[in-house]
């Protein structure tokens, strides 16, 4: 099966396993420069900065 989401879109998809089974899925991405993404659900912003992903609270603040 595979599903694609439009991009832009805040609250654009979510992935739900409605099974008592473990699921693997596969995320595949372009890694394009700047790309970026906020969790409208978390307090979690994600940018890729030199080919590295960099993970923020929402403020800015750093994670671990």
């Amino acid at each position: 099966m595979c599903a694609g989401f439009k991009a832009g879109i805040g609250n654009g998809h979510r992935l739900i396993n409605e099974t008592e089974q473990d699921v693997l899925y596969l995320e595949v991405g372009d890694r394009s420069a700047g790309d970026q993404a906020t969790y409208p659900d978390d307090d979690l912003s994600a940018e890729l900065v030199n080919g590295q992903w960099q993970f923020t609270q929402k403020d800015g603040t750093p994670y671990g």
